[in-house]
């Protein structure tokens, strides 16, 4: 696994990028520095990459997973529910390839949700 760092404003998050073929183009895509997106409690923001739906894509997902959106080229972070979460999950607008996965925890990413932008590293 590649580990990455996610910064937001004095936020830093480490987290690591599984083997897929999704998270190989998301490593090779690094760094990303742009502003992002909230959708309840989901940040996401577009990336330079195109990737179709894997076959083993999810529709519900766990706090701290990062996915990437096929239907928005979007790099995706969740850590609570979202508007079209039922009671107890984290559901995406639609599915998503799953591309890994924050170390610790990824509520605190809540707090920071006022930032301007967004920074996706290659870990060190």
């Amino acid at each position: 696994m590649k580990q990455i760092r996610i910064i937001l404003g004095d936020l830093v998050l480490d987290a690591h990028l599984n083997d897929s073929p999704t998270a190989q183009k998301v490593w090779e895509a690094l760094p990303i520095e742009t502003s992002f997106s909230t959708w309840g409690d989901e940040i996401y923001f577009s990336i330079p990459v195109t990737m179709a739906l894997e076959s083993d894509a999810q529709e519900l997902v766990e706090s701290g997973d990062l996915g990437y959106w096929p239907s928005g080229n979007a790099f995706c972070i969740f850590f609570g529910p979202t508007p079209i979460s039922n009671q107890g999950e984290i559901r995406p607008a639609s599915a998503v390839n799953m591309i890994g996965r924050i170390i610790g925890d990824a509520t605190r990413l809540k707090k920071r949700m006022s930032e301007k932008l967004i920074r996706v590293e290659r870990g060190h």
